[in-house]
């Protein structure tokens, strides 16, 4: 069977990498470290789920968010967050993700929350 797609988008690179350890056992992990590189993946490459940090330089998670809409709307996506305001949570909901993680999370926790949501669709 083909391993779900999940990129994940962090301007921190050790949040990739460990980002990636968690994953990769599972999936088949993309890795961007920014906005504008996220946008550019997701129109070449096939993902079934987007792991997108909120607070990063250029493009934030919410305006590559609002981007990928355009042409990704399909995609469900998970932000992460390491400020937990609550009114970033609130937004990102209301945009239309389907979770949120606060930073730093717990292997099983984010594992837990991918697993959910690639199993609804």
């Amino acid at each position: 069977m083909k391993k779900k797609r999940i990129l994940v988008v962090d301007d921190d690179s050790m949040n990739l990498a460990r980002t990636k350890i968690i994953l990769s056992k599972d999936y088949d992990i993309l890795l961007a470290e920014s906005g504008l590189g996220a946008l550019a993946m997701l129109k070449v490459e096939t993902v079934d789920l987007v792991l997108l940090d909120i607070d990063m330089p250029e493009l934030n998670g919410m305006e590559t968010f609002q981007r990928m809409k355009e042409f990704a709307a399909h995609i469900p996506v998970i932000f992460l967050t390491a400020s937990g305001l609550e009114e970033d949570v609130v937004r990102a909901i209301e945009l239309g993700a389907v979770n949120y993680l606060k930073k730093p999370f717990r292997p099983q926790e984010l594992l837990k929350r991918v697993e959910q949501e690639l199993n609804k669709s």
